[in-house]
């Protein structure tokens, strides 16, 4: 990677402005490791710094988005140590969703197979889900002993399926199938795995071709906005409004619709 070090825990690859993170452990179930942890969160921040990139992808090689924290690198660990080994490592974990959700660049999800644990909320601190039909979901924590509340799936989830959803998902544990994800909201879009890739670069594309000053802004809109009142939220977005207005990509989405063309918006990195 020429902008920082090279993961050793996955694979990333850039390309045309799109960063692809592979989870590379299809043997484990793409199972995470302390090293995935830290070096993921270090990827998305150093991602998110970056001008140049108008996307990121996260999927997983093999049969397997992510099944959770590895069983002999991580659980069995986890029960030699005190209190605040815990939390260093729970932190970590937070950390990781912290960077996926302060990133300000747009995070694809494309979920080839099965989603459990923290993979799930790796999924759920995207941007954007798009699951192959084999892709069911699984907050799994209370299965094991675990609070449904970890790594920010408490917070993330109720905003997109429902108090109500999320209460049933956390609370059981339950697998969820990649229909019923798609019906509740959790899931965009569900697709043969054969057309998973094919859906996931139609997204991307759409994603890479629109403005991408304005993305950013409305991606870090999101999340700022649900912190404040609405009377907060308009002025916030009355600002945010106003410095997207002089943006150079507003003026060209005005002059290519005057000229009834298809505009081409300013690219990262360069010179606005």
């Amino acid at each position: 990677m020429p902008h920082s070090a090279a993961p050793t825990s996955f694979r990333l690859e850039e390309k045309d402005a799109v960063a692809t993170i592979t989870l590379d452990r299809p043997d484990k179930g793409n199972a995470l490791t302390f090293t995935v942890y830290e070096e993921l969160r270090d990827a998305f921040k150093t991602l998110g710094a970056r001008a140049d990139l108008r996307v990121i992808v996260v999927t997983g090689a093999g049969r397997f988005f992510c099944t959770g924290g590895d069983v002999n690198e991580i659980i069995g660990p986890l029960f030699q140590r005190d209190m605040r080994g815990l939390l260093d490592f729970t932190r970590l974990t937070c950390d990781l969703i912290g960077a996926m959700r302060t990133c300000p660049i747009p995070i694809v999800a494309s979920l080839n197979g099965t989603v459990a644990g923290a993979g799930a909320v790796i999924a759920l601190a995207s941007d954007f889900r798009v699951a192959a039909t084999e892709a069911k979901i699984a907050f799994l924590f209370a299965k094991v002993g675990l609070a449904g509340a970890d790594m920010g799936a408490a917070y993330l989830l109720p905003k997109v399926v429902g108090h109500g959803r999320a209460t049933e998902i956390l609370m059981l544990g339950d697998f969820v199938s990649a229909a019923d994800a798609e019906r509740f909201g959790l899931y965009n879009k569900v697709v043969p795995r054969e057309q998973l890739d094919a859906t996931t670069h139609e997204l991307v594309a759409r994603l890479r071709a629109g403005p991408a000053f304005a993305t950013r802004m409305t991606k870090t809109m999101i999340d700022r906005e649900s912190q404040m009142s609405l009377e907060q939220a308009l002025e916030a977005e009355a600002q945010a409004q106003a410095i997207c207005m002089q943006h150079p990509d507003y003026r060209t989405a005005y002059e290519a619709f005057v000229r009834k063309e298809k505009p081409v918006f300013w690219t990262p990195g360069a010179a606005p």
